[in-house]
């Protein structure tokens, strides 16, 4: 039986460029799950993950009117490996569950394509219950120079997060598709129009059983 839905990946080192491929997408009438959104929204005075989260990591997360400032809890987690653990686990859970219905949605709305939009799908292996998975890429240098641009942040300190993912390669390794954003905005639209029509012309054979 043919699947009513086919799921497939987005990911790329921090800002290599998927959220670009990911406007583009919906441009494209394709649906993509943001999952940095969805966990903001976890994380929001009704979310889920509101709760546990403050009671691990105390009431100084909290803004003066409640709700948890991300920055603060940032610097909690981003130089212990331990704490980092604990906020994942608390987290993941609840956006896998908003994923599931957010996905639910789009199924009941009709389409037959989505993509899941997420930093850790290879960290977390999600990506191994997706249908393919495409890896937006750019250059170390390329990389740096849009962190310290998008998030006034030193060099230094730019290059430890981007050090705090995976290696570009691990992900390449397995990627079914890839999209560089090394050029200029043309080639980068062109490069996503490729890979989307391959996708959906995969999806017409008859005999379609995925990538995975």
């Amino acid at each position: 039986m043919k699947k009513t839905l086919h799921l497939f990946g987005l990911t790329g080192g921090i800002a290599s460029g998927k959220s670009t491929v990911a406007d583009l997408l919906r441009r494209e009438g394709v649906p993509v799950l943001d999952a940095d959104k969805l966990g903001h929204q976890v994380l929001e005075r009704d979310g889920e993950a509101y709760k546990p989260v403050v009671e691990v990591f105390g009431a100084d997360i909290l803004t003066e009117s409640g709700a948890i400032d991300r920055q603060k809890l940032g610097q909690k987690v981003f130089d212990d490996e331990a704490a980092r653990k604990k906020l994942e686990a608390i987290t993941h859970p609840a956006i896998s569950r908003l994923a599931k219905r957010g996905l639910e949605l789009i199924e009941e709305r009709g389409a037959t394509l989505a993509f899941y939009e997420a930093a850790l799908l290879v960290e977390t292996g999600i990506y191994k219950g997706l249908e393919g998975l495409v890896v937006v890429t750019c250059s170390l240098e390329n990389q740096l120079k849009r962190v310290m641009a998008r998030d006034g942040l030193s060099r230094e300190a730019a290059a430890a997060r981007i050090a705090s993912q995976y290696p570009l390669e691990e992900k390449l390794a397995v990627a079914d598709f890839t999209i560089s954003n090394d050029g200029d905005f043309d080639s980068v639209i062109n490069e996503a129009l490729q890979v989307l029509n391959t996708i959906r012309t995969g999806m017409e054979s008859a005999d379609w059983e995925g990538l995975t």
